[in-house]
């Protein structure tokens, strides 16, 4: 009996553990925003974002310097979900690196972006999560994008 009570409390505290690993939990609505970007999904795309989102990516200017553009929520959505059928697109993300402290998140992630099997350009997200009460939601992303040194 003494086995099976240390057996039921060491799984229960396992489960706990499980269900409130906050790192998972930000990667987990991380890779949620790209499958609703590939399934070109408006409503689960603003649904993954905060009512305060901002987004921004870094880029190279017609003079070649850096720039920075700031590019409105609703239009990169309506943009995706405009993509036509006969374009296949995908951004790969080669890996996911994640802080948290509290209700505040950031993670890193290099990508590489592909369009009809050909490498596109490459670069970082970094993304700044908010915990809201129906969980973590994207409050910033900006991005750099480069064709020079991406892996192919």
């Amino acid at each position: 009996m003494k086995v099976y009570i240390a057996l039921l409390i060491l799984f229960t505290a396992t489960i706990g553990f499980a269900q409130d690993n906050p790192e998972k939990n930000v990667e987990t609505a991380i890779k949620d925003f790209f499958q609703a970007f590939h399934d070109q999904d408006a409503t689960k795309l603003r649904d993954k974002a905060s009512s305060d989102i901002r987004m921004q990516t870094i880029g190279k200017s017609s003079e070649g310097h850096d720039s920075v553009v700031n590019v409105p929520y609703e239009r990169f959505v309506k943009s995706i979900v405009s993509i036509p059928d006969s374009v296949q697109f995908q951004e790969r993300l080669l890996s996911i690196s994640v802080k948290v402290d509290g209700s505040l998140a950031q993670a890193w992630t290099p990508y590489e972006f592909w369009i009809n099997g050909n490498i596109s350009h490459c670069g970082v997200n970094f993304f700044q999560l908010i915990k809201e009460q129906e969980g973590w939601k994207l409050l910033y992303i900006i991005d750099t994008r480069r064709k020079e040194g991406c892996i192919e």
